[in-house]
């Protein structure tokens, strides 16, 4: 069934590899626009064979991508980049997350895509942006993450910072590329409106610059003003929040652990009675969330005897009879079986070929965020490496077979 989306009509060339512009060109497949991606020949974006289980092709590759097409051109040969500009002239946005310089060093930098194409928007996504001292130098995600003061807060107190368990300097990259691209397409659209014709926005500002560490750095909320303001360094503090208590996650008597935000001055006082401890929400030493601060490991201590004493299920429920906020810390397997994401369309399934076998009905998220009140459908997992090359170059460019046939002689194949 076609169903019709929100940037439906809007092309995007992708020259991203790994996770940060392939997941802005996610975003943007996802509501709807043609994307195309741009692979290398012989093993196309490394994150094919990142985690991967069996077969060629991993479920992170076939996530990441999913309703985008795959076009393979050599970016390193005169015939490669000269498509990717025939590409361009034709496209709405291009996203890329080379190195600085590289695509200037290859003919296919900003200028040269203003010259075939004066409306594009170009979404660059960088370790240390497109300037400054830094700007030349490689870095991937974790690194941004440790520059953008993010690494430092994660954790246990006492022990070195950890990570999380995804990518979350390059997704939160893709997302601001997203954002940015789709500013600027909106802004198009406006000019178009108040001033008529094909009003020109200056090439500096349809190059939007992501990079990843201030991409991390603008997720600390208050850290950097709360250091200038009072010199006060945060540390990490666990499974807890600094300032704010109690909020924490605590192991029941099953062995499966759950999470508590009981910060709210009226929640606490509910929460103290839940668990049988009316003195403590009667306490005036613990009636703003400074003081509960103050006493949190008092707090948790207390929180934890009890849960310890009942499963999972117990507790939660006692906790959602009190109006509590509280829920259980979900695996791979309790997101699958969730009514609440299933009411909602979040969970689609695709059977999946990942080189070895068909996998079937593969459970992928769905899109966020909702429109019309539940997950617009996925297109299509991640493509086949160079499935689309024929089809969009004969779509967009109008080239015959003879002229593929050219380019593929080049080696510009799958």
């Amino acid at each position: 069934m076609s169903v019709d989306k929100p940037l439906d009509g809007i092309r995007v060339l992708e020259l991203g590899n790994y996770i940060a512009a392939p997941t802005a060109g996610r975003l943007l497949a996802d509501f709807g626009a043609e994307v195309v991606k741009i692979e290398r020949p012989g093993t196309g974006d490394e994150l094919r064979r990142w985690r991967l289980q069996a077969g060629d092709t991993s479920m992170l590759y076939r996530t990441i991508n999913r309703g985008k097409r795959s076009v393979v051109l050599d970016l390193r040969s005169d015939e490669g980049r000269g498509a990717v500009l025939e590409l361009a002239a034709h496209a709405d946005v291009l996203i890329e997350n080379f190195r600085p310089g590289t695509l200037e060093r290859w003919g296919i930098g900003p200028a040269a895509l203003e010259a075939v194409n004066p409306e594009l928007v170009v979404a660059r996504i960088s370790a240390f942006g497109q300037t400054g001292p830094m700007s030349a130098r490689p870095g991937f995600a974790a690194v941004a993450e440790a520059y953008g003061g993010f690494r430092e807060l994660v954790g246990e107190p006492g022990r070195p910072p950890s990570r999380t368990g995804f990518s979350i300097g390059d997704s939160i990259a893709g997302l601001y590329a997203a954002f940015g691209a789709v500013m600027r397409l909106f802004e198009r659209e406006r000019r178009r409106g108040a001033e008529g014709g094909t009003p020109r926005i200056p090439l500096d500002e349809r190059v939007i610059d992501v990079a990843l560490n201030e991409a991390m750095l603008s997720m600390t909320e208050s850290l950097i003003p709360e250091f200038s303001a009072y010199g006060r360094r945060r540390e990490r503090t666990g499974g807890r929040m600094e300032g704010i208590a109690p909020s924490n996650a605590y192991l029941c008597a099953d062995g499966r652990s759950i999470v508590v935000a009981g910060n709210g001055d009226g929640i606490f006082r509910r929460y103290m009675e839940a668990i049988g401890r009316p003195d403590l929400a009667a306490d005036p030493g613990l009636v703003s969330n400074e003081l509960r601060w103050q006493r949190r490991d008092e707090l948790d201590d207390a929180i934890g005897a009890w849960t310890a004493a009942r499963p999972s299920a117990e507790a939660l429920q006692a906790l959602d009879a009190a109006g509590v906020p509280a829920g259980p810390i979900y695996t791979a397997e309790d997101v699958i079986g969730d009514d609440q994401y299933a009411a909602r369309n979040m969970i689609q399934r695709f059977d999946i070929d990942d080189g070895a076998a068909v996998r079937e009905s593969v459970a992928m998220p769905g899109i966020v965020p909702v429109v019309g009140g539940a997950s617009l459908p996925i297109a299509h997992p991640g493509p086949d490496l160079g499935a689309d090359t024929r089809q969009v170059l004969a779509e967009w460019l109008g080239w015959d077979d003879a002229r593929i046939a050219a380019l593929e002689g080049e080696g510009v194949r799958a």
